[in-house]
């Protein structure tokens, strides 16, 4: 079977998480068909959360604040190896990354555009600063925990729908984390 490349499909599935097959990435968020995702936390020894802002030139949810990556599976690439590229791609560096939780979530967006994903959370550590990639990011920055909870009860419109979500239903299993 041949490898279809890059970032222009995403891997559909069912509520088990079955592959039901390849569609093109825009053509699944138009649908709002469920696909594989993942998103990728990274914690420094402070017990931070390195947040990234979402590039202002992001096709959805431009400059607003969220977990330090994430994206989608490529046909064939396990979660770790997905979550490893992607921070790579994103964030300019790599580090160990350990799965933890998954979950469903569906999120449509003001362009018409909708995030229906069976996505899965990796957890990794890093103490250094990135080095971004300004296509994917426009800004990052470490924060509490605690800090974000808050702020994104101030402030929800900051940060993308994934991300309050994840923050919604898995806080106490992210602190529990580390």
């Amino acid at each position: 079977m041949t490898k279809i490349s890059a970032n222009k499909y995403v891997i559909l599935v069912d509520e088990n998480d079955h592959e039901l097959g390849l569609m093109e990435k825009i053509e699944a968020h138009e649908k709002a068909l469920l696909h594989r995702a993942f998103s990728v936390f990274i914690y420094n020894d402070k017990n931070q959360l390195m947040l990234q802002q979402r590039a202002l030139t992001k096709y959805h949810t431009p400059g607003l604040w969220t977990n330090t990556c994430c994206s989608h599976q490529q046909q064939g690439e396990t979660n770790i190896e997905a979550g490893k590229r992607r921070l790579q791609e994103e964030m300019g560096f790599t580090t160990e990354l350990e799965e933890t939780i998954s979950f469903i979530y569906k999120a449509p967006f003001e362009n018409g555009l909708t995030e229906h994903e069976f996505d899965y959370i990796l957890i990794g550590r890093y103490n250094q600063s990135p080095n971004i990639n300004p296509e994917e990011v426009n800004d990052w920055k470490w924060m509490e925990l605690d800090d974000i909870k808050i702020d994104i009860q101030k402030n929800p419109h900051h940060y993308t729908e994934w991300f309050k979500i994840i923050f919604e239903k898995h806080y106490d299993q992210m602190k529990l984390k580390n």
